[in-house]
């Protein structure tokens, strides 16, 4: 069964992350997250519809990550965003960063067979040695750092209130004691964000994230989740959600702007 293009348009525009270590400036026109030292960007711009003019307003928000001792920018533009946006981005010398499928899948009518390997273990981020397993991960694939040891700590404390209440947490895959890959999920009223999805380079084609995806699928639909959303980088996690049932409802994209 086909979700309608506008429940999926609206739980993709109230999708907005911004984690709990990160500082934000919030205006009428955009968000702004100022993230800790070990992300791989400084700064983002998770929310940007200007009021007024375009310009005007992305020159005030970089003035403000300058301010917060940020060297770059990502400017996410997201779906149905107002034309002539890319173009300004790339008149301020902004590349593209990143291209994302955003794709959802109808939990309520059934529930894709992946088929995952069984020789791989899967285990929640409630104990501290897979917690530090998933940053690790995370920093192979996406760049930046290992968060400090007090982070880390926070991180499992809060996984663990989460997992247990039925409000998401993260799944490493192992074989042989070792991680090869991880992916988040958060359920928010009955939508499962499926997040972070990714896999060491070596251990890809042998159905890491195939077991990873159905483990998150799994707990999504014991909270009772009828649908499962997320954002799939197009050359990587996309194709294999597609295959898994996934339907695209367009993309975003994002820009990284040298300040």
């Amino acid at each position: 069964m086909t979700l309608s293009p506008d429940r999926v348009a609206a739980a993709s525009s109230d999708w907005v992350w911004v984690p709990d270590s990160a500082s934000a400036v919030e205006t009428a026109d955009y968000l702004l997250v100022r993230f800790p030292d070990w992300f791989e960007h400084p700064a983002s711009l998770v929310r940007f519809e200007p009021t007024g003019d375009p310009a005007a307003a992305l020159d005030e928000a970089a003035a403000k990550a300058r301010e917060l001792g940020a060297d770059r920018l990502v400017v996410w533009v997201r779906a149905g965003a107002e034309p002539g946006l890319e173009s300004l981005l790339v008149a301020r010398r902004g590349v593209v960063d990143e291209v994302l499928d955003i794709l959802a899948l109808d939990l309520a009518s059934a529930t894709p067979e992946l088929g995952a390997p069984e020789h791989l273990g899967l285990r929640w981020t409630t104990e501290a040695e897979v917690v530090r397993a998933a940053e690790e991960v995370s920093v192979q694939v996406f760049g930046g750092a290992v968060p400090p040891e007090d982070e880390l700590a926070a991180m499992l404390e809060r996984d663990r209130r989460t997992v247990a209440t039925g409000g998401g947490g993260i799944v490493v895959a192992y074989a042989d004691d070792r991680p090869l890959g991880f992916g988040g999920v958060g359920v928010v009223d009955d939508v499962a964000r499926l997040w972070g999805g990714a896999v060491l380079e070596e251990a890809r084609g042998r159905g890491v994230y195939r077991a990873v995806l159905a483990e998150r699928l799994r707990y999504a639909l014991a909270q009772g989740a009828a649908m499962a959303l997320v954002k799939g980088r197009v050359a990587t996690s996309g194709p294999i959600l597609r295959r898994a049932g996934f339907a695209p409802y367009g993309q975003e994209r994002s820009y990284l702007l040298p300040l």
